[in-house]
């Protein structure tokens, strides 16, 4: 191998490891970029587009895929409520078709009230919807986490008391 054949392999190197330029924030990003952002494989972002149809990424020649910040916006609140909040797919979808994605839209409709961007999920607790749902039983454990959280709460005030 010659050095000028290390120099460029160097070279690419260096530049796959440097960091991306910003771009403005209304910019349309690559899945490759959402992917990195947000820490989601791609094949998990193309397989979201399967189940949430409010999720439309432009397609341009080739099949690439461009997000817009909307959509970013949307992707950001799925995984919230996927990995964060426990919800399953079906429970995001409810919430998108009942919601409408929208904080306050309980119409299901496609507009957005002013200054909310298209397709965001509110960020409320999702604990209201889910007691609404829940049978008894989840609802008497969720009670009996309470007391008992009330209970860790006050002996630990009472242990920094002692000391």
């Amino acid at each position: 191998m010659s050095e000028a054949e290390d120099d460029g392999r160097a070279a690419a190197a260096a530049a796959a490891a440097a960091p991306r330029p910003r771009k403005a924030p209304t910019a349309f990003r690559t899945i490759s970029e959402v992917s990195d952002d947000l820490h989601i494989p791609q094949h998990v972002l193309r397989f979201w587009e399967t189940k949430f149809p409010q999720l439309k990424p432009l397609k341009r020649g080739g099949g690439r895929r461009y997000y817009r910040p909307e959509d970013i916006a949307l992707l950001r609140r799925i995984s919230d409520l996927l990995y964060t909040q426990g919800y399953t797919i079906k429970g995001v979808q409810r919430l998108l078709r009942e919601g409408g994605g929208l904080e306050g839209g309980g119409g299901g409709g496609e507009g957005a009230t002013a200054g909310e961007p298209h397709g965001e999920l509110p960020l409320g607790d999702p604990s209201a919807a889910l007691a609404a749902q829940a049978d008894p039983a989840a609802a008497a454990l969720r009670e009996a986490l309470e007391a008992l959280e009330a209970i860790a709460r006050e002996l630990r005030r009472l242990a920094a008391a002692g000391e």
